[in-house]
């Protein structure tokens, strides 16, 4: 029995030096807790020499030490200075810039409970609070400037030079930059516990592009070019050419995009810098201004008709043009006639042209032709329309008069002219086999009577009318022979006398 008492003796010693030893490790945990905090029935006070952002808050409770680290951080506000940076650009806010807030409640309580302080020395009790706490609108000062940073990613492009050796180069476009808008935060938060004037590098992530130069240049090239002479005509008329056509050097249509030659080039006038020149009014050649534009309108239609792009309007002139081939004009005229092309292709096209002393011409660029594939064109001529001989017309307003002035006097105004059936053809080439063919107009140029002219006046009793020198022209007669000879001329040289 005195066996079984000292054992029970033994355990109730036990128990109660354990039960002494966690009281007193509760003990130590609860008075490591208050280690900055002096218990008293009413209230928690801070313990002596407490600084919070300098402040010294010793045996002040937890509501008089916010309110008195509110004022003197209130106070500071005006000395605040943000200086944010990425690469070489600068922005910079002060205090003044900002609307003031309280979020020191939660702050000063985890100062007072220990509970952000683990890795300070026991013996240190000088606490920060980062000035952001009293800047409500802090981050939507920095989103904004953060968008003046970031921008969106912009695809590598062609720049196109029409008047450079190289015709295309590469645009690199951009990368995508966005701002690592919650470090950006963090950053400045923290900058701010530590003073009141901050500088902050802007952490930034950036997406690089991924480009093949060599592939995008190889994307596009000469789908087509055409060029007429005009070495034999006038300066005015050549000026009038390059000019028209100047407007479309470095044009670049989209897929879709539909273009005017009359609204692209503007009313010919000298304003927009064209000059007197021949131009054709009812079948006869008069002065006016922008003489010479049709030659720079058939050319770009040539070019375009061999890069295979939808011509959607065109017409012919009433005298064929001696520079191409028949069914190939294109005759514009700011009253009724335009020439209309739309980019029928799925990317841009790129026209550039040029001009020297005997030579305009017209290229244009865009997806490259299948391998092996070229576009030519045919004119085909038809038939001869005879012209019904001269028109003999009395000058009864005396138009002529200082020429011609009795009857049996004439003065011609006119030759007469042949006309022309005629059509046109687009021929598509595999690897110099012909694989298709497509008609793609049927003209007729209208024969033309001469126009002569007889004095009104009879001559006088005894006076004698010297014979005349104008030769009366009969309708024309075409034999098959005729026809024959013309097609050579025509299919061979595209002569002037036939073509003028």
């Amino acid at each position: 029995m005195k066996s079984m008492k000292n054992k029970n003796t033994n355990k109730k010693r036990g128990l109660i030096w354990l039960f002494s030893f966690a009281v007193i490790a509760i003990a130590s945990v609860v008075s490591c807790r208050l280690l900055f905090v002096e218990k008293t029935d009413a209230n928690k006070t801070f313990a002596d020499n407490t600084t919070i952002n300098g402040i010294d808050v010793g045996h002040m409770s937890m509501a008089e030490a916010e309110n008195a680290v509110l004022t003197g951080m209130l106070e500071d506000k005006k000395d605040i200075e943000i200086e944010l940076v990425c690469n070489e650009n600068i922005w910079k806010l002060d205090g003044g810039d900002f609307e003031a807030c309280n979020r020191l409640t939660d702050k000063i309580s985890k100062i007072a409970k220990g509970e952000n302080n683990k890795k300070i020395d026991a013996e240190s009790k000088n606490f920060t609070i980062s000035y952001a706490n009293i800047l409500s609108n802090l981050h939507e000062k920095l989103d904004e400037i953060a968008v003046d940073v970031e921008q969106d990613a912009k695809p590598a492009s062609l720049i196109f030079n029409p008047n450079n050796e190289d015709v295309f180069d590469v645009d690199m476009g951009q990368n995508k930059i966005v701002v690592d808008r919650k470090e950006l935060y963090k950053r400045v938060e923290r900058e701010l516990a530590l003073g009141k004037k901050i500088k902050v590098e802007i952490p930034t992530i950036e997406t690089q592009n991924m480009i093949d130069v060599e592939a995008l240049k190889n994307s596009v090239g000469l789908r087509s070019s055409y060029t007429t002479n005009y070495q034999k005509s006038s300066a005015d008329r050549k000026n009038n050419i390059k000019n028209a056509l100047k407007n479309f050097n470095g044009m670049i249509v989209q897929p879709g995009q539909s273009v005017s030659f009359n609204q692209t080039t503007g009313e010919r006038t000298t304003n927009n810098g064209y000059s007197k020149a021949h131009i054709l009014v009812g079948g006869n050649y008069v002065d006016g201004v922008g003489g010479g534009v049709c030659q720079a309108s058939t050319t770009l239609y040539n070019a375009l008709l061999l890069a295979d792009v939808d011509v959607i309007s065109v017409s012919h002139h009433t005298i064929p043009a001696s520079y191409v081939p028949l069914s190939f004009d294109a005759m514009v005229s700011g009253d009724y006639a335009d020439l209309v092309f739309q980019n029928n292709l799925d990317g841009p096209i790129y026209i550039r042209t040029h001009a020297d002393d005997q030579n305009v011409c017209v290229e244009i660029y865009g997806q490259k032709l299948d391998e092996g594939v070229e576009i030519k064109h045919k004119a085909e001529f038809i038939k001869i329309l005879p012209h019904n001989g001269d028109k003999i017309v009395a000058d009864s307003k005396g138009e002529y008069s200082n020429k011609i002035l009795y009857k049996g006097e004439y003065y011609r105004a006119r030759f007469p002219r042949e006309g022309y059936e005629s059509k046109a053809y687009l021929q598509y080439y595999k690897d110099g086999e012909l694989i298709s063919e497509k008609e793609i107009r049927h003209d007729y140029y209208p024969a033309q009577d001469g126009l002569v002219f007889e004095g009104v006046e009879d001559a006088v009793e005894g006076m004698t009318i010297p014979a005349s020198d104008v030769k009366i022209i009969r309708p024309q007669k075409i034999s098959q022979q005729t026809e024959e000879n013309v097609r050579k001329k025509l299919e061979k040289t595209n002569p002037e006398e036939y073509n003028p």
